[in-house]
């Protein structure tokens, strides 16, 4: 009966944000449904407790990367950038490789270790300008950023900065670039299958007769056909200098503040100190402050042409902002109590039973994070939970540790992106799309890159190659 709760839970929340309800609401609905259905009198403890406990963690951990993310994206589509950078690619590739460029860009930031959320905010006026452009339909516009942002360079290739490649490496004591040649391999099969399914799509839509589309919510202005664009280096020089300072930040700043920083408040009375330890939000501080760097770059390039609009702009993107990371920071409450749940243990244990350590370790990553609706959540539970079979396993069976971390870093991004996750509904919001119109391509780009996974597997016992 505990597992037919948890599964009631997770299929009612993933019906309700298809049907384009809010997740805001929806989310504590199901998951203390799933704890009256248990226990009644753990609803009251379990929502202030924990619900509430890790909604308001992320919000205060992330929501300034949401905001910076926003008002990033708002200067860059209010200076024109995006539209000379769309400009520069459709005559470098051609108004048909709309997809792979975005694709690309998408899939360069990440790699550079700007996070996925801030990634959906700063392309998505690239892509509704370059789609536009190419008269593209803009549904396919999630699933295109999907699987640039949230697949190949998440997960799969070696030396990825995202957190996804980072857990694992402290229960196996392996480093970031572990099994090189497996998540090149892994990697350039979701890249190249990702693009094809996407290109069929485009194709499709146009022997239908289908563009880009009219009535669009949240759509970037039109420019005008005689406007003069500025040159595309000096359009891109803001993406670059975010990835470039995202990198400088992550290293800098562990060696100027050292392991913990503290302060006494300046307040009447006695104070405690504040304490910081510097581990912990090196990464935020980071891709903050290289958010910034990118905003202060389009100051100096375009203030006339921000500054117009940027009153009207700034307003927008706050409210992007509050909802994006107020969806996702409940749907990271959700998580929270589903894996509290006695069904979640029994579904934990069940995974046990796969004999195959490869398999095993790879269906019970993705199935838990499919469950949580979250890559590194159910990545953490699931190490945690079974690191120690593995490594008994790769001690028994001669598999290199190497080879556990990339296949668990690459079984997080599999099901993860079902519909109650929140990058999901963060992307969807952020491009006034619904689960209905665009989710089957985002569900597509699950399937495959859930695959690739098993692939990865297959030329590791087909080759020994790591």
């Amino acid at each position: 009966m505990s597992l037919v709760i948890v599964v009631a839970a997770l299929c009612f929340l993933m019906f309700v944000a298809y049907r384009g309800y809010s997740v805001i609401l929806f989310a504590p609905v199901a998951a203390l449904g799933a704890v009256l259905l248990t226990d009644p009198s753990l609803v009251p403890p379990m929502f202030t407790g924990l619900f509430m406990d890790k909604m308001v963690g992320f919000v205060k951990s992330y929501f300034p990367v949401f905001l910076l993310g926003a008002v990033f994206g708002k200067v860059i589509e209010l200076s024109g950038f995006s539209t000379a950078i769309v400009a520069a690619v459709i005559r470098l590739l051609g108004r048909e490789r709309a997809m792979m460029a975005i694709v690309v860009v998408c899939g360069l930031l990440t790699y550079g270790g700007v996070s996925l959320f801030v990634v959906v905010f700063a392309v998505y006026p690239f892509a509704a300008e370059m789609f536009r452009q190419g008269d593209i339909p803009k549904r396919l516009i999630p699933g295109t950023i999907a699987l640039g942002a949230f697949s190949f360079t998440m997960d799969s290739l070696p030396g990825t900065p995202q957190i996804q490649n980072v857990i694992p490496t402290t229960f196996f004591k392996t480093t970031i670039y572990a099994a090189p040649v497996l998540g090149t391999v892994g990697g350039l099969l979701i890249f190249v299958v990702g693009l094809i399914y996407l290109d069929w799509r485009r194709r499709v839509a146009l022997a239908a007769g289908e563009g880009y589309g009219t009535g669009h919510l949240n759509e970037p202005p039109l420019r005008p056909v005689d406007e003069r664009l500025v040159h595309p280096l000096i359009a891109i020089l803001p993406l670059v200098l975010v990835g470039l300072s995202n990198r400088l930040f992550t290293d800098l700043i562990p060696k100027v503040y050292g392991k913990s920083v503290a302060f006494v408040p300046a307040v009447v009375g006695k104070a405690a100190p504040v304490t910081q330890e510097v581990a912990k939000v090196a990464a935020l501080w980071a891709v903050e402050g290289a958010l910034l760097v990118g905003v202060a770059c389009v100051l100096v390039f375009a203030w006339r042409r921000v500054s117009a609009g940027f009153a009207e702009g700034s307003r927008a993107a706050v409210a992007g902002a509050l909802l994006a990371s107020m969806n996702t920071a409940s749907e990271y409450g959700f998580g929270a109590i589903i894996a509290a749940l006695p069904g979640f243990l029994t579904v934990a244990e069940g995974l046990r039973a796969i004999p195959n350590p490869l398999v095993n370790e790879a269906i019970s990553v993705t199935a838990l994070a499919g469950i949580t609706g979250s890559a590194s959540g159910g990545l953490s539970i699931a190490l945690a939970a079974m690191s120690d079979t593995f490594l008994q396993a790769a001690a028994s069976t001669g598999i290199p540790l190497e080879v556990f971390h990339r296949v668990a870093a690459m079984a997080s991004g599999g099901m993860d992106t079902l519909p109650h996750n929140g990058a999901v509904i963060t992307l969807l919001g952020v491009t006034g799309l619904t689960h209905k119109t665009s989710y089957r391509d985002i569900f597509a780009i699950t399937l495959i890159k859930s695959a690739a996974v098993f692939a990865v597997i297959a030329v590791y016992y087909a080759t020994g190659l790591v």
